[in-house]
């Protein structure tokens, strides 16, 4: 896997926030940044699983089985 060059115009305001976040977690700034997108990218593809998996099971989790025919 490769790697491409991001650049970012941010406030500095900003950047010191993200500079004392990554500190406080022994990280560079650009390994913060880039553990939180995927963080989110995650976080996005999870909930888009879980509706997913809502819509084919239905919010009971089985597959429009009502819970007393399942006992």
């Amino acid at each position: 896997m490769g790697s491409t060059v991001l650049s970012l115009r941010i406030d500095g305001e900003l950047l010191d926030r993200i500079r004392q976040h990554a500190a406080k977690r022994g990280m560079s700034v650009q390994d913060y940044v880039v553990r939180t997108l995927i963080r989110d990218d995650f976080d996005e593809r999870f909930k888009a699983a879980v509706d997913e998996t809502e819509r084919f099971y239905g919010p009971e989790g089985t597959a429009g089985i009502r819970a007393e025919e399942v006992t």
